[in-house]
C-alpha cells in the first residue's frame, strides 16, 4: 500500500514540476521514488508485520467504542506522522505544500497512513492464507502496473 503513495506522490512532482507532497532528501543508501528509499520501504515492509501483531485477538473487541482494527489502525497513523515530525523538524523528509505540513497533520494521517493500516489489518484477518494471497497480489499488481506504465514508458516517475 506505501507502494501506491508513493506513485502518486510521484506524480505530483511530475505533474507539477514543483515538489512532490513529500520528499526524501539526504543521503540513502537508494532513492527509489522521489519520496521513497530503500530504508523507508523496508521499514514499511516490517511497520505492517510488527503494527498487525500488535492486534487483539478478537477483531470484534472494542476501545472505547471503537472497533480496535479501526483504533489500532487511527493510533498507528498518529503515531507514525508524529514520527514525520521528527524526521521534517531535522531535515530527513520534506513537505512543500501548505496542506501537507504539521499544521494540517490530519491530511497525512489520512492519506499518508490510514489506508496502509486498514488494508493491513484487514488482510490479516482474513480466513484463508490464498484470500490473503490474492488480495496482496492485486495491490502489487496495480503498483507494478502503475510503475511500468507512469515510470517505464512514460517516463514520469
Amino acid at each position: 500500500m506505501d507502494w501506491f503513495n508513493e506513485i502518486w506522490n510521484s506524480l505530483v512532482f511530475h505533474f507539477t514540476n514543483f515538489a512532490p507532497v513529500w520528499g526524501a532528501p539526504g543521503k540513502t543508501a537508494y532513492l527509489i521514488l522521489i519520496g521513497l528509499n530503500i530504508e523507508i520501504s523496508f521499514m514499511f515492509a516490517v511497520a505492517g508485520i510488527v503494527f498487525c501483531k500488535m492486534l487483539l485477538p478478537d477483531k470484534r473487541t472494542r476501545i472505547l467504542g471503537i472497533p480496535n482494527r479501526i483504533f489500532f489502525a487511527f493510533a498507528n497513523s498518529i503515531f507514525c506522522v508524529f514520527v514525520e515530525f521528527m524526521l521534517n523538524s531535522v531535515g530527513a523528509l520534506t513537505w512543500d505544500y501548505s496542506w501537507w505540513n504539521m499544521d494540517m497533520p490530519i491530511l497525512i494521517v489520512l492519506f499518508g497512513y490510514l489506508h496502509f493500516f486498514l488494508v493491513a489489518f484487514w488482510v490479516f484477518d482474513m480466513e484463508s492464507v490464498s484470500q490473503k494471497i490474492r488480495v496482496t497480489g492485486i495491490i502489487y499488481s496495480v503498483d507494478t502496473i502503475a510503475i511500468v506504465v507512469f515510470g517505464l514508458i512514460l517516463g514520469w516517475l
